[in-house]
């Protein structure tokens, strides 16, 4: 599979949380390099990040283009961490992709450096 590597920055906005004990953003992202366009989405979390111990899930559709390819797609986000680390799953949604991007389907790879999020997207 090809991979295609990107950064992006985020810019979260609380939203009210659903649930108590929960806690809810709305965030859009800038993308650049091989991935280029907008994602917006929401995160939605719970748990006690203070102790280190904390999950969330989110769902973002980005519209842009990936290694040329122009059309729309949505990713999906789970993550934890605890005091054994952290775990992250973070994938295209089959059957999300729309116009040249129709078909689209990978994994997304994220690495935190000095604040930059850097991403390695594998995908066919």
């Amino acid at each position: 599979m090809p991979k295609t590597t990107a950064q992006f920055t985020i810019d979260l906005t609380p939203g009210e949380p659903l649930y108590e004990g929960t806690g809810r953003f709305d965030f859009i992202k800038i993308w650049t390099g091989g991935l280029e366009g907008t994602s917006t989405g929401t995160m939605l979390s719970a748990g006690d990040q203070a102790a280190g111990m904390a999950g969330y899930v989110a769902i973002e559709v980005f519209a842009g283009t990936l290694d040329g390819r122009e059309g729309t797609f949505a990713l999906q986000q789970f993550g934890t961490m605890d005091a054994d680390g952290m775990a992250l799953q973070y994938v295209v949604v089959p059957g999300s992709g729309k116009g040249e991007l129709d078909g689209l389907r990978g994994t997304v790879q994220l690495d935190v450096v000095d604040g930059v999020h850097h991403v390695v997207v594998e995908h066919n």
